[in-house]
């Protein structure tokens, strides 16, 4: 019996799934946390993710109660450079959800931006839908401008259209185009369509550039646009269904 079967014969939700659309983790961050004994049913500890929630069931993870799965919801962010994008740090180091505005749900990050990187972060309250929107099937581009030290040669820019193997690890197609010069700084266009962790750093390095500076400014059809840095902005409930549709 699939999960929807399961759920349509009133057996309930199953709790990776449940905790996924409560914006607790992705789907299998939830069974990470499941299997290390850290989430409770009703008081008992959960043994297996194949466990069921029913409407009313007290779930908690790490103690703390979750609540019910509302809408799904979608905000842009503006993140500044030196957060990282984890809910905490083993080094106290500061962190995105640490410095979002107050009055927003519990959210995950769509993706992940690192330290010095700026821009454009997707937040959501449903893990499922951060899980199914990192994934490169949904074609979405995700675009950068990047500050670049070094010799820029657009051919070797062009070359890679057609993806790079860097230690053993292959990189899709990247468009890569020239933006301005500035003396030894070159301001690059980067698009990509799946977005690995740290790639476009990899990538120029592997050209010879140093980054010293990279704002993602668009992911898929979301924009930053003219948001400020550290504001966050509700994608409309319209909007996020249209683009939804269209994937």
């Amino acid at each position: 019996m699939n999960e929807q079967a399961a759920e349509a014969t009133g057996r309930g939700t199953r709790i990776a799934r449940f905790l996924a659309a409560a914006g607790v983790a992705s789907r299998r961050a939830a069974e990470a946390l499941i299997a290390s004994g850290r989430v409770r049913l009703n008081g008992a500890i959960v043994p297996h993710p194949a466990t069921f929630v029913q409407p009313g069931d007290l779930v908690q993870v790490d103690g703390r109660a979750v609540e019910q799965p509302g809408r799904t919801r979608l905000w842009r962010y503006h993140k500044p450079p030196g957060l990282l994008t984890t809910h905490s740090d083993p080094q106290g180091r500061p962190t995105v959800f640490s410095n979002l505005p107050p009055g927003l749900p519990r959210v995950i990050s769509v993706g992940r931006l690192d330290l010095t990187s700026e821009g454009l972060l997707l937040l959501t309250n449903d893990g499922a839908l951060a899980r199914r929107l990192e994934l490169p099937s949904t074609g979405w581009r995700r675009r950068y401008r990047a500050r670049v030290h070094g010799t820029v040669e657009e051919t070797a820019l062009a070359g890679l259209s057609r993806g790079v193997t860097i230690s053993d690890v292959s990189y899709g197609p990247i468009e890569a185009a020239v933006d301005a010069r500035k003396g030894a700084n070159t301001w690059l266009s980067i698009g990509l369509g799946e977005g690995r962790n740290r790639e476009v750093r990899r990538v120029l390095a592997h050209l010879g550039l140093s980054v010293t500076r990279l704002i993602r400014v668009a992911y898929g059809p979301f924009q930053l646009g003219q948001l400020p840095r550290g504001a966050v902005q509700e994608v409309p409930a319209k909007v996020l269904r249209e683009q939804l549709g269209k994937q």
